[in-house]
């Protein structure tokens, strides 16, 4: 169905802003050739460690049209999730992105009012919307349709605006007038490489997530290294080192989205605390928050390594 009506996207834009997102772009839905390759090659190193889902419907990260029928649009946004509030530095450290409630379920919200809002008040349209949700290159579409540009620690960065922002994609069956791509502004810079605690970035865009305390806090499920203390610092869940050097993340502002404000509960959380957190503790301090991906035996093998 086409509609490739700059009045129309406009629209989408306004309502996106008014729903609480940070920004929204539009790309046309083309095929994806280059980053097909690449993610390959990635895959085929094993960067990707024990994250096997990675591996799964390699087809459907590069066609839209097998997650929507008659995929013609891809509606970007971004939801800023900077803390107001944060961690004392004496506390072991959790990413800002996990201070709040768990982010899939909030931007998942807002894109259905987005997508009911485009079918009721538009045009009919048949679509579905992702946050980190499914096979879906987000950071690629954000990045095509102009929303930022992708830096060399491999997140997306806004201008003016920085990278403390979450991704969420629309796929819709509707032609709409697309933005244009921005330029890469990182330049020289490679703040972010030489700051990785663990030089999980082997070169600019090129991330080891083996190497990435991310990777090894959250995702990865065996023994820690006996030297994790070392690198880690005090570090038990996530890592924002690349973020926090990056010049761009000087404009960073706080969030106005309350679900990621951090409770006085968590803020108030230090070492001991957390060592001595049962399993029902953590499941009622996390129980609406990202941490609880890594599950209380995770929690409690990265606080011990400490």
């Amino acid at each position: 169905m086409a509609i490739n009506d700059k009045a129309y996207s406009q629209q989408i834009k306004l309502e996106a802003l008014r729903l609480g997102f940070s920004g929204c772009r539009i790309a046309r839905i083309s095929p994806i050739y280059k980053e097909r390759e690449y993610f390959r090659r990635w895959l085929s190193l094993g960067y990707q460690g024990e994250m096997h889902y990675l591996e799964n419907h390699f087809e459907k990260r590069f066609n839209p049209s097998f997650l929507v029928d008659g995929a013609r649009s891809a509606i970007v946004v971004a939801l800023n999730y900077y803390p107001k509030r944060m961690q004392n530095e004496d506390s072991p450290q959790i990413a800002y992105y996990a201070y709040g409630k768990d982010y899939h379920e909030i931007v998942k919200e807002k894109l259905k009012r987005l997508l009911l809002y485009i079918d009721e008040s538009i045009t009919p349209v048949s679509g579905r919307y992702f946050c980190d949700s499914a096979p879906v290159l987000e950071r690629y579409w954000a990045q095509r349709s102009g929303l930022g540009w992708i830096g060399k620690n491999g997140l997306l960065l806004l201008p003016g605006k920085g990278s403390y922002f979450f991704l969420g994609i629309l796929f819709v069956d509707i032609e709409l007038a697309e933005d244009s791509p921005l330029r890469e502004r990182c330049g020289t810079c490679n703040r972010c490489i030489e700051a990785c605690p663990t030089r999980a970035l082997r070169s600019p865009y090129v991330m080891d997530a083996r190497k990435c305390l991310s990777y090894m806090t959250i995702e990865y499920h065996g023994a820690l290294p006996e030297d994790f203390k070392s690198f880690a610092g005090n570090r038990v869940y996530g890592c924002d080192e690349c973020q926090k050097v990056c010049p761009w993340n000087r404009f960073a502002s706080p969030c106005n989205e309350p679900g990621f404000e951090p409770s006085d509960c968590f803020l108030s959380l230090d070492k001991k605390a957390m060592l001595a957190m049962t399993e029902e503790e953590f499941n009622l301090v996390f129980r609406h928050s990202a941490v609880k991906r890594t599950k209380y035996s995770g929690w409690r093998r990265n606080i011990k390594a400490l």
